[in-house]
C-alpha cells in the first residue's frame, strides 16, 4: 500500500494543478478572439523573417559601404606613401 505521505502529496498536487487551471480559464474569459480574426502563427513567423531580412539587408549594406570606405582610404594611404610629398603640391 502506498503510504499516507505519498497520498497527501498527490492529493496537494492535484488540487494545485486544477487550482491553475481555474485561474487560467477565468484569465481568459472575456478576451477570447476569434479565430478568424487572428493572425496565423505562420503569418507572425513571415512577418519575423521579413523584419530579419531587411536588418539583415541593412547590416550587410552598411558592411559594403564602410568596406568600400576602408578600401578607399588604404588605396589613398598607398599612393601617397608612394609619391614623392613635394610632387603632391
Amino acid at each position: 500500500m502506498a503510504s499516507s505521505g505519498f497520498v497527501q502529496a498527490a492529493m496537494l498536487l492535484l488540487a494545485v494543478q486544477l487550482f491553475c487551471l481555474r485561474a487560467a480559464d477565468a484569465e481568459e474569459t472575456g478576451t477570447v478572439i476569434p479565430a478568424e480574426s487572428r493572425p496565423c502563427v505562420d503569418c507572425h513567423a513571415f512577418e519575423f523573417m521579413q523584419r530579419a531580412l531587411q536588418d539583415l539587408k541593412k547590416t550587410a549594406f552598411n558592411l559594403d559601404a564602410r568596406t568600400e570606405t576602408l578600401v578607399l582610404r588604404a588605396e589613398r594611404r598607398a599612393l601617397c606613401d608612394c609619391m614623392p610629398t613635394n610632387s603632391l603640391r
